[in-house]
């Protein structure tokens, strides 16, 4: 199983370059952050901007994978948003994993006044969000025309440090979600349960994470891909509590979701209170006897 971490941007660049630097040097394979403009939790904390952090992440680690967890298209479009992984991808010297998702009604939509979109809208526009991002990634000249996006002649030039393009991770819990992961994603990610952000326990996730997985595995069958070629990914945030209540119970939870299909693993870096509220010393004691590979190797691979 591949092990990651989740930082959140709320802190000045003094104090999170430190937990940057800090999961390189533990050995996780990724770190991510969210990719919001506020979130629900800290709406009133301090909150930084996604791409600049990683980018200054990406200046101060040397082996890590970085990726948003996840980008949406609530406020960003494919071609922006492409010129600035082509510049992080250049920066991080081929670190980088994109994580995309479809985008929930929240706060990212109400402060910039967004009109509501009804949710077979919002699947209409994320599959064109992916599609072109898709086309971005891999050429240096694209046009596109949709309903919700365009790209008149974008060229992209001096391209991306990984080819044949930066790897995608795609957030996707429903029929529509999981059929674009198959068909353009080398990771599929997930929460657990879609919809619940009150605090569960891990073990109380495994029956629902079954089901998902099974319908991940159909909907490769239906496309005809290989399961085994796509990853999936589980943000162990509030919707499975328990994991960094010990270094025991965090090898407890790894054991449980990779015995029924989980490749990665991520966790949230602790805080002091709610949300992910835990002890520093329990990723620090895990990565010592764990994660020991991860940092002989010096480097990781996320491909097909």
């Amino acid at each position: 199983m591949r092990h990651g971490v989740l930082i959140l941007p709320e802190h000045r660049w003094s104090r999170a370059r430190d937990l940057w630097e800090k999961a390189d040097r533990l050995g996780y394979e990724h770190a991510w952050t969210y990719d919001h403009l506020m979130w629900r939790w800290l709406r009133d904390k301090p909150w930084f901007p996604a791409l600049p952090t990683l980018t200054a992440a990406a200046m101060v680690t040397s082996r890590i994978r970085l990726g948003p967890l996840v980008a949406s298209p609530n406020f960003r479009s494919p071609v922006e948003f492409a010129k600035e992984l082509m510049a992080l991808d250049d920066i991080s010297g081929g670190r980088i994993i994109c994580g995309v998702g479809a985008g929930a009604e929240g706060f990212d939509t109400r402060i910039r006044g967004d009109h509501p979109l009804l949710p077979v809208e919002r699947a209409a526009r994320f599959g064109e969000f992916v599609e072109l991002l898709d086309q971005l990634l891999r050429q240096s000249f694209t046009e596109y025309c949709g309903d919700w996006f365009t790209a008149a002649g974008v060229r992209m030039e001096p391209g991306f440090v990984q080819r044949p393009r930066v790897p995608l991770a795609i957030a996707g819990s429903g029929p529509k979600g999981m059929a674009l992961a198959v068909r353009h994603a080398e990771i599929w990610v997930t929460t657990g349960v879609p919809g619940r952000g009150s605090p569960e326990r891990y073990e109380q996730l495994l029956p629902f994470l079954k089901v998902h997985l099974q319908e991940v595995d159909n909907a490769c069958a239906a496309a005809g891909r290989d399961p085994a070629s796509l990853r999936r990914l589980l943000v162990a945030g509030v919707s499975a509590g328990g994991v960094l209540d010990s270094v025991e119970s965090y090898r407890d939870a790894s054991g449980l979701f990779q015995e029924i299909g989980i490749t990665d693993l991520v966790v949230p870096w602790p805080r002091a209170e709610f949300p992910y509220q835990a002890r520093e010393e329990v990723l620090e004691e895990f990565a010592a006897t764990e994660l020991e590979g991860s940092r002989k190797n010096g480097e990781n691979e996320c491909t097909r």
